[in-house]
């Protein structure tokens, strides 16, 4: 796509970590962008740093998403990127057993569900929604209108012990990819989905030093933790690259991640 101050784009989470460096880099292409959040705070000094606006969006409602948008769009006109990076979910063993009391217990269809509502459901709800507006825009070079990256994550593909809800679901999100971008050919609207290993993201950074070190080191090459701008690179470069379509692709530094 041909990238000029014509275009918008909206990224979700865009108020910290992936999601940020996501909106940084759109914004420095010249890409006006628009930041949806929770995080008011963070969200409208981002907006006012990289000259794009914020809008607080839950992305487990459907309401709350239909308003960012329209906001988003009276703001700076009908996007044509999409970034969506925010998620919510719950984590736990399918069974576990309780070492002090012996007890057993499941990881709940209620824990599921919600984490089904923060990592599937919000990822269609938000490609869905951005898809449909982008579908009456005027086409660009290859008739193209539009394109939607999705976040997944390395444990689509080998989620560890814990991660049954995580890795299920966000294995659902490469798997909405391919027929989604085949549903939107006509309307030349591209999907694609990114899946980041280990990166130093907030929460990542929260957790202590030593697991740190032992996690950067079991990344292959370059052995340490990625980069958020690093992500932001390969977005950037998803939406240049119009031949980028379909593509479940890993950012992680050759990383295989063991059971636990």
């Amino acid at each position: 796509m041909r990238i000029d101050g014509s275009i918008s784009a909206i990224v979700t989470g865009g108020a910290s970590g992936l999601g940020q460096a996501s909106a940084r880099a759109l914004a420095a292409a010249g890409i006006s962008v628009a930041i949806f959040d929770l995080n008011a705070e963070a969200g409208e000094a981002l907006a006012s740093e990289i000259g794009g606006s914020f809008h607080k969006v839950d992305i487990l409602s459907e309401e709350s998403v239909l308003a960012g948008f329209d906001s988003a769009r009276a703001r700076q006109g009908q996007e044509r990127v999409l970034v969506h990076c925010a998620q919510a979910s719950k984590a736990g063993k399918t069974v576990r057993i309780d070492r002090q009391t012996g007890e057993l217990s499941r990881f709940s269809t209620e824990d599921y569900e919600f984490s089904s509502r923060g990592i599937l459901v919000a990822s269609y709800r938000i490609a869905s929604i951005a898809a449909l507006g982008m579908a009456a825009l005027d086409p660009l070079e290859d008739s193209e209108r539009g394109v939607i990256t999705l976040t997944a994550s390395a444990a689509a593909q080998d989620a560890q012990v814990g991660q049954v809800a995580y890795g299920s679901l966000k294995a659902g999100v490469n798997g909405l990819v391919l027929p989604m971008a085949r549903d939107l050919m006509d309307f030349g609207i591209r999907v694609n989905s990114v899946m980041p290993g280990i990166f130093a993201t907030p929460p990542m950074l929260n957790v202590p030093p030593k697991v740190l070190d032992v996690l950067a080191a079991s990344v292959p090459f370059p052995k340490r933790l990625g980069k958020p701008e690093e992500f932001g690179s390969l977005v950037l470069e998803l939406v240049r690259n119009s031949y980028f379509n379909g593509q479940n692709i890993r950012l992680d530094g050759a990383i295989r991640m063991p059971p636990k």
